[in-house]
């Protein structure tokens, strides 16, 4: 061989040696935990729809490392389940980080976990304010029910409701919402005359709703889990009456949930509530969501706000990954997201550098028929807001 084609074979061996990236770097590994199976089922597929859809959309390497997806099933609320999960992900299946979380009690269970190991633990949906206050390596990037809550009682004061009964679902979640609400419900010039709480699992609506109807409120304002609560609720409400004996539903947007909105039918019409995400909000990033949930999910029905918070959290991940050239240390990861601003289907979200929480648009929507079909349309709005209630 001569000098010029040795030099050549050199070079090109010592260019090899040089790209560990696309070709031999370990995968980032994401552990998802959220329930896939029993009666909150629906978080974890929503969840798995959301990451499906940022996958099809942006690819599944990011800084030259194949991005896996480690699913584990709580069958929840389970915290012990959780718990038990994320000791495994991170001691048996090096986990790089936790993400998922569809219930505050699970999160909460894992927090200790993600503390001690460093690892980032990101928030798809679990929604207690207290959650990121329990980690300095967790952040969110869903909601808080005091977040969602209190914009509502706002609107209602301004809109004339005057006297309410209040109705939770009895856990850290609704019991945020209930205080949320209360606040700036009574602080605004309100009365709340009864406030109610229920069993997280499997409750019985009847006798509830015959308090409301009792008590003769203007509206009641209402919390329950995203799913068949808000269908089973609804039902109640219609066959006893209370709208016709005029009172009216105001409720956070997990009653009229946009994945089961259709099979709670024309009862919701009319329904006040505040969110921060609906199918109908009109942007080209929601357009470019809803099609490639739609392309890579055939058959799972509407996306709701669990799916998007999963895209928008595999959002965040990847750029936090760009911004760290792929390394995944817990502390440059926490450090990437922290006011991280994100162009999400829902609007623009910022992750607040200091609680590690999301601000975002809350929206006030009304269910309406639109080409026949019943949507959260929104009408109006609070801009840039933060968690109340840390």
């Amino acid at each position: 061989m001569t000098i010029a084609p040795l030099l050549r074979a050199i070079a090109a061996c010592s260019l090899l040696a040089l790209l560990p990236a696309a070709q031999g770097a370990e995968p980032v590994r994401i552990g998802l935990i959220a329930p896939f199976s029993g009666s909150f089922a629906d978080y974890g597929k929503q969840m798995e729809g959301g990451v499906k859809a940022w996958q099809k959309l942006h690819g599944d390497t990011v800084a030259g490392r194949k991005v896996e997806i480690i699913m584990k099933d709580t069958t929840g609320p389970a915290p012990d389940v959780a718990k038990r999960l994320a000791q495994e992900l991170v001691v048996r299946d090096k986990v790089d980080m936790l993400a998922g979380f569809g219930l505050t009690p699970e999160a909460l269970a894992v927090a200790p976990i993600a503390e001690q190991a460093k690892k980032p633990m990101v928030i798809f949906n679990a929604a207690s304010s207290i959650i990121t206050t329990k980690s300095n390596y967790i952040a969110r990037v869903s909601m808080t029910l005091p977040q969602i809550s209190a914009p509502m009682a706002t609107w209602a004061v301004r809109n004339n409701v005057r006297k309410v009964v209040t109705l939770v679902a009895d856990y850290a979640p609704g019991i945020d919402a209930e205080t949320a609400f209360k606040t700036n419900f009574i602080g605004g010039g309100g009365q709340v005359i009864e406030s109610i709480r229920v069993p997280l699992r499997n409750p019985e609506f009847a006798p509830f709703i015959q308090r409301i109807k009792d008590a003769k409120p203007e509206a009641v304002f209402l919390f329950l889990p995203a799913g068949e609560q808000g269908v089973a609720f609804m039902k109640g409400f219609r066959e006893r009456g209370l709208a016709q004996a005029g009172i009216r539903v105001i409720a956070t947007g997990d009653l009229t949930d946009d994945h089961v909105l259709p099979a709670m039918g024309d009862a919701t019409l009319g329904v006040i509530t505040s969110f921060h995400y609906s199918m109908a909000h009109d942007s080209p990033e929601n357009k470019a969501f809803l099609k490639a949930f739609a392309e890579a999910n055939p058959g799972a029905g509407r996306p709701n706000f669990m799916a998007v918070a999963a895209f928008d959290g595999m959002g965040a991940i990847y750029e936090a990954l760009k911004k760290t050239g792929g390394a995944t240390d817990g502390d440059k990861i926490i450090g990437a997201l922290k006011g991280m601003k994100i162009k999400s289907p829902r609007g623009p979200i910022t992750i607040d550098p200091a609680t590690r929480d999301v601000v975002q648009t809350v929206y006030i929507r009304k269910v309406e028929k639109v080409n026949g079909e019943l949507y959260n349309v929104e009408f109006d709005k609070f801009a840039e807001v933060k968690d109340s209630g840390k």
